[in-house]
């Protein structure tokens, strides 16, 4: 499962995003968000984990590591409103 999670994770492209949600259902684990994190966990340097993220864009790391995150997506050219991916724009599509 968490392996299966970190492959359709890498294909999310440079400058879109998705939630911990839509990667489990697109892996075929519907419901299973919290495996997602998980496997996220536990990836190497590989795995673009920057690019998933809480429900409604919000990103759900804390301090310095949720600093990167936001970050690295802007360095994508990611945009924010306020703390939330503006997912309308950048949202990957399975």
């Amino acid at each position: 499962m968490l392996s299966e999670i970190r492959s359709l994770i890498c294909k999310i492209p440079r400058g879109k995003v998705a939630t911990y949600g839509q990667v489990a259902e697109a892996a075929g684990f519907p419901g299973r968000a919290r495996q997602v994190v998980w496997a996220l966990q536990r990836c190497g340097p590989a795995v673009p984990w920057h690019r998933v993220l809480g429900a409604g864009g919000k990103i759900r790391l804390p301090g310095a590591q949720g600093l990167e995150q936001r970050m690295r997506l802007e360095s994508e050219g990611v945009r924010f409103r306020g703390a939330t991916v503006h997912l309308k724009e950048h949202e990957h599509q399975f």
